[in-house]
């Protein structure tokens, strides 16, 4: 175990284990390839088709198997050894991309193999959280670890989609979508020489998904503190899914919708990134509960129908707020059994991808029937209400340490 478990100075010395610098290498690799792959694919189904819809799908399949796969695959992520199981799903990921780059596959071929490599994600996401703790230890280090790969998640959404577009001026579909597949490949072989083979923690040798989940979900403070991941997010996805409404009604153009769509994942990166270079664990610990009680309060100034300055800072506010995730995890870690680390983080991830898709589609849903201003406000005093029950819940089953429970 690293001897970084001790409270790192901001996210500098997480950077000198070794093991970490592949890991972070291999992760930054193969989301910049998916990015690309997104892109690319959606435009070589509508050159090949002139369908919108086929198009569209073909970006909805990134998210629509996610569940699937995070449920039937999350015991694989404790049941085999962390370095195996990466590097499988990015051979995989890489081979499926491959076969997408051959002339003679189909559009039907394209969204299946899509799909199989949206299958696996959350099952490789899962297993690589999980090994932080094994590389970094399970204390700041592994926080700080976690926050970085969100950081460059939220990173590729801001810059990946632009350079992606910028990639496809000079190369063809399919020889973007070989970028992605040589991503996937770089990824495994950083993955399986840079890291240490360990072996697996045995806990889901004979469970069934199902038993994982109840495993997690059935534990109060592990519900508590995994709906409290997922809640937040999704009242706080609203806003984003209605931007384009909201910007149309009050006559903004759409260079204030590209900068309104930025502000929450700026804020997002911003609040992390002061969290986590800034602040010792016992501060991060103690900012939970407000910063998650109050996120999505500034989104009530939606009520108003403001402008765009004021929309602007609302989002970057109500991003910000997201820093509270640094000491979450913290408590996420140490009360997850390590037999069940894999399972859980596995399921953490599927559920946060999925309930905020289930969070757009409502909100478009709403807005079909309500101004868009009051349908975020709607979400903010709903989703603020639901938060504060969580936390009612996390407390009655803390251990209180320091002031509030760990």
């Amino acid at each position: 175990m690293s001897t970084l478990q001790q409270a790192p100075a901001g996210y500098r010395p997480v950077f000198r284990v070794r093991e970490f610098r592949f890991v972070f290498a291999a992760h930054l690799m193969s989301v910049l390839g998916l990015v690309v792959a997104e892109i690319a694919l959606t435009v070589l189904v509508f050159r090949a088709t002139g369908s919108p819809l086929l198009s569209a799908l073909t970006f909805a399949l990134g998210f629509l198997p996610y569940a699937l796969g995070g449920t039937l695959l999350a015991p694989l992520a404790d049941r085999h050894p962390a370095r195996r199981v990466l590097v499988a799903c990015d051979l995989l990921c890489a081979g499926c991309a491959a076969a997408m780059v051959w002339p003679g596959t189909p559009v039907a071929g394209l969204l299946v193999l899509r799909s199989a490599m949206a299958f696996t994600a959350p099952l490789f996401q899962g297993t690589r959280n999980a090994s932080l703790a094994d590389v970094l230890g399970s204390g700041d280090a592994f926080v700080l670890g976690r926050s970085l790969m969100r950081m460059v998640a939220q990173s590729a959404q801001l810059i990946g989609f632009g350079l992606g577009g910028l990639l496809l001026t000079v190369l063809a579909p399919r020889a973007a979508i070989a970028l992605t597949a040589a991503g996937f490949l770089g990824s495994a072989l950083l993955l399986r020489f840079g890291t240490r083979a360990r072996p697996a923690r045995g806990g889901a040798a004979r469970t069934s998904p199902l038993a994982g989940l109840r495993a997690v979900l059935g534990d109060r403070r592990l519900r508590a503190l995994v709906l409290l991941f997922w809640v937040p997010p999704v009242f706080g996805i609203v806003p984003e899914a209605l931007l384009a409404p909201y910007a149309d009604g009050i006559g903004a153009g759409t260079a204030a919708l590209g900068a309104m769509m930025c502000a929450l994942p700026v804020g997002t990166i911003a609040g992390e990134l002061w969290a986590g270079s800034r602040l010792g664990p016992d501060a991060r610990a103690r900012l939970v509960v407000p910063l998650c009680a109050g996120g999505l309060l500034p989104l009530l100034v939606f009520a108003l129908r403001p402008g765009v300055p004021a929309a602007l800072a609302a989002l970057l506010a109500a991003g910000l707020a997201h820093a509270y995730t640094l000491g979450l995890d913290q408590w996420f870690v140490d009360a997850v059994p390590e037999e069940l680390r894999g399972r859980a983080m596995t399921l953490l991830g599927t559920g946060l991808m999925t309930s905020q898709g289930v969070g757009m589609a409502l909100a478009g849903l709403v807005a079909e029937f309500l101004p868009a201003h009051e349908v975020v406000t709607a979400a903010a005093l709903l989703g603020t209400a639901v938060t504060l029950l969580l936390l009612a819940q996390l407390r009655s089953t803390a251990v209180t340490v320091g002031g509030y429970g760990r």
